[in-house]
């Protein structure tokens, strides 16, 4: 299918009138949020949906905590995404909104967030922990991996690389699953996935041992990536966008697009080091934007960015 090349705020907050004069056609918006809909047909607006997959509150639901290497359940605090896959029931809820959600309203894009084992990259101390080792799990890596293993010293010590791949797979598996129920419904509807904005050697591998997520194996299911770029919340300086996207064509199957999600607390400068990049993004999504559409030079700015990055595609 043909991507559209989208612009735009993520987050809730008021866009000004003039909003599409500062290059602006979509908006990113959690969930399928009626008045967020509402809003963008009023601005004539694409209508993005970022759809929960894999996070939930663990106080409230327990059983869905992955267990750890030392077989406890893992640590975690305010900030933590990926349950135990082997949840079935929580995972047909999750299936359930999503349907519900495709049937009643017509989003131009679907971006599957959280798509990942459990962990946290938003940071610049990451708390990386080993998982998911309940019974099920193991038992379900056994038939996958053929193999004999009954503890998660035994996977970790004989079989590490089957189990990274059983996890990448599971990902990639359930993320084609969803591409499909939204392709069902909606054929033109874009699917992108929120990812781990590490390159694959960073954390010694982490992006696939931690995390799962396998860009090669994803790519029947996802349209457009969209890596996290926070870079004040991760440590990293301003011009961390353009870096990892000079470095993406070694990772990135090359019929996917790449789609930057730039943070408001890094705003002008991740945005104009972004848009100068060699390899431009598809596109661009600013987390927590809407306010700085407000003050026109700062609207000018992304304006500027836009056309920068139009005019490199179209090279």
């Amino acid at each position: 299918m043909s991507v559209p090349l989208l612009f735009g705020p993520y987050g809730s907050g008021q866009l000004p009138a003039n909003i599409k004069d500062y290059g602006v056609n979509a908006r990113w918006f959690h969930g399928f949020n009626e008045e967020s809909f509402a809003a963008c047909a009023e601005q004539k607006l694409e209508a993005c949906v970022e759809f929960k997959t894999f996070r939930a509150d663990f106080e409230e639901h327990p059983k869905l905590i992955p267990i750890g290497a030392d077989g406890k359940p893992i640590r975690y605090g305010r900030l933590v995404q990926g349950i135990c896959l082997s949840q079935k029931d929580y995972l047909a809820e999750i299936e359930e909104q999503l349907l519900a959600g495709m049937k009643q309203f017509k989003p131009g894009g679907i971006w599957l967030d959280y798509l990942t084992y459990a962990g946290w990259f938003e940071t610049s101390q990451p708390d990386l922990q080993e998982s998911c080792f309940c019974r099920d799990c193991i038992a379900d890596f056994c038939d996958f991996a053929d193999v004999d293993a009954r503890t998660p010293k035994e996977i970790l010590t004989g079989y590490p690389e089957e189990w990274t791949n059983y996890k990448c797979r599971k990902i990639a598996g359930l993320a084609l699953h969803y591409s499909k129920l939204i392709k069902a419904v909606n054929p033109d509807c874009v699917v992108g996935a929120y990812m781990c904005p590490w390159t694959p050697d960073e954390f010694n591998g982490a992006l696939t041992r931690i995390f799962a997520q396998h860009y090669e194996w994803l790519a029947e299911a996802i349209d457009v990536y969209t890596p996290l770029i926070y870079c004040s919340k991760s440590g990293r300086s301003p011009g961390w966008g353009r870096w990892w996207l000079e470095q993406s064509a070694g990772f990135v199957p090359a019929q996917r697009k790449v789609q930057l999600i730039l943070d408001a607390l890094d705003y002008p400068e991740s945005l104009t080091d972004a848009a100068a990049s060699e390899v431009p993004s598809w596109g661009i999504q600013l987390f927590a934007g809407a306010p700085l559409f407000h003050d026109p030079e700062k609207a000018l700015t992304f304006k500027r960015s836009v056309e920068a990055i139009s005019e490199a595609l179209q090279k």
